[in-house]
């Protein structure tokens, strides 16, 4: 880390309210942009897709439980894996406890992956998760919503992540999708998000931010290159005492 300016308290003080002007812009720019999100056109959803669960098949608007609302995240698993995306996961680490206050607010989580419902009932009690995850093995729903690409697709370039926006890096990609449905039942696609559009859902990086050393990610052969699974993290050194006996 380079060296760092060190102050007082009172001009460290006037300092972060300079600072806070600019955090509350960022505030209300981003409380904006949440009125257009939700302002968004819908598209029905005409497919029945049918998932493989843990209780047997179960349809897109069963996931439901009943709310009006659905979130997806969609966790990279190909069928031949033998465990999740580690990237994946490091945002799946934060659904458990999530899940509760959604409910509260109408809304259901759900993770969706294409790989079978025995892989991820395995991984699932390895990671000690309990949020609701389904196969989408049998359907083309991953396709569909831009998180699986044929190897066609890969080959002749045709393959369209985040909208056209970034280059696909693979043929299982991240995402979360948002859907509503309506009191007759039917089902409508809202929203999806991408690539970066995944950071504000992670709160370890949100945590990171607020620190002097941010995400710490300079150097690393791409961003997120230090990113384990859960339980594959060795445990920290100890510092080294400044002084000896």
């Amino acid at each position: 880390m380079q060296p760092h300016k060190i102050v007082s308290r009172e001009e460290w003080v006037a300092a972060r309210t300079d600072l806070m002007v600019r955090e509350k812009e960022f505030t209300q720019a981003r409380e904006a942009l949440s009125r257009e999100r939700r302002e968004l056109p819908w598209v029905k959803v005409d497919k029945d897709y049918v998932f493989d669960g843990p209780k047997g098949e179960i349809t897109l608007g069963e996931l439901f439980k009943g709310r009006p609302q659905l979130v997806v995240q969609h966790i990279m698993f190909a069928p031949e894996w033998d465990a999740a995306c580690k990237h994946c996961s490091f945002w799946a680490d934060g659904l458990d406890r999530t899940v509760a206050h959604l409910a509260a607010r109408d809304t259901t989580m759900a993770a969706i992956s294409r790989a079978p419902l025995a892989k991820l009932e395995a991984f699932k009690r390895r990671m000690d998760w309990t949020f609701d995850w389904v196969s989408s093995g049998n359907n083309e729903f991953n396709f569909d919503y831009a998180v699986s690409f044929s190897r066609e697709q890969m080959d002749k370039g045709e393959a369209r992540y985040n909208f056209g926006t970034t280059p696909p890096y693979g043929d299982e990609l991240p995402g979360i999708s948002v859907f509503y449905r309506d009191e007759t039942g039917d089902v409508f696609h809202t929203y999806s998000t991408f690539a970066r559009g995944l950071d504000m859902m992670n709160a370890a990086y949100q945590y990171l931010d607020l620190t002097p050393l941010g995400r710490h990610e300079e150097g690393l052969p791409y961003p997120m290159d230090w990113v384990r699974l859960r339980d594959q993290y060795q445990p920290a050194p100890v510092q080294a005492s400044c002084c000896h006996s």
